[in-house]
């Protein structure tokens, strides 16, 4: 995490997964009701949420600020004065190179963002996990659907065993299939699709690895799956939230590729020459 930036919500989210209990508390206090935040002593904060001053003020130094007071500046600032020159909210009044510069700015600090809270620690599971895997599956449905399908695009070239659904019931099927040997990536934005949540289940049953890929909050799928890996994306009002996430999503599959290729070097070489031969009679 970088201690050098002042944005406080993205050093809750940095750290949220290894807090305690009463630590994600306060976080939680502090993402739903940041206006409320500014204006309150670290006592007012810590009756409300019915612990001790103490617990706020570990929190703030756990989260990089000096104490609460310095929590407090940081988070107006974002709050009273949002960091918005790189993702202004697209207006009706907005031309189409306006709109342009702000749809590519906000795609560059949704991925900045995600990258603030990727845990390290997971990203290596993650990593391992994929590189010693008999088989890998890539979940998603809607609109996880297309980064699932990247997934498996982009690992077809490792000379991995590799596949992609997005029909929910080819889904929990192929996870009745797999073994310790297999690893499940799941793709929900929201965390809390039922189709990917009950085909993660079957697939651990079954004692493969699970890595769920959702944004940063609270959710059956983050609390489910073995690896978790978190996106950040923010709404607008011409733009969702999920959508936004996409490119996310695409980056850290992206990422977890070049990291396995590296680690299979020769195998990649192999399978990556093995392609291009039978792709070249695609061409004329």
């Amino acid at each position: 995490m970088n201690t050098q930036t002042p944005y406080c919500f993205t050093r809750i989210r940095a750290v949220y997964s290894k807090l305690s209990d009463k630590e994600r508390m306060v976080a939680d206090y502090i993402l739903e009701q940041p206006d409320k935040i500014i204006h309150s002593t670290i006592s007012q904060v810590a009756e409300d949420i019915e612990i001790a001053d103490a617990t706020v003020f570990r929190f703030c130094k756990r989260i990089g600020f000096k104490g609460y007071q310095a929590m407090k500046i940081a988070l107006a600032s974002e709050v009273v004065s949002p960091i918005k020159e790189i993702h202004d909210t697209i207006t009706e009044d907005d031309d189409e190179a306006t709109i342009v510069q702000k749809v590519f700015k906000s795609n560059i600090k949704t991925i900045e963002d995600t990258l603030q809270v990727i845990d390290p620690e997971q990203f290596k599971k993650a990593v391992s996990a994929l590189t010693i895997a008999r088989k890998i599956e890539f979940y998603g449905s809607g609109g996880s659907g297309a980064i699932a399908m990247d997934g498996h695009h982009k690992f077809l070239r490792s000379g991995l065993l590799t596949s992609c659904y997005t029909d929910a019931h080819l889904q929990i099927m192929s996870a009745s299939q797999l073994t310790e040997q297999d690893v499940v990536v799941c793709i929900s934005h929201s965390g809390t699709s039922k189709d990917i949540i009950e085909s993660l289940e079957v697939a651990k049953s079954r004692g493969a690895t699970t890595i769920g890929i959702t944004n940063y909050s609270k959710t059956p799928l983050s609390k489910k799956a073995d690896i978790t890996l978190f996106t950040v994306s923010e709404e607008t009002e011409f733009r969702s939230e999920a959508l936004a996430s996409r490119l996310a999503q695409l980056t850290i599959i992206d990422a977890l590729y070049v990291n396995v290729s590296v680690k299979l070097k020769d195998e990649m070489q192999a399978s990556l020459k093995r392609m291009r031969n039978a792709v070249a009679i695609k061409r004329v």
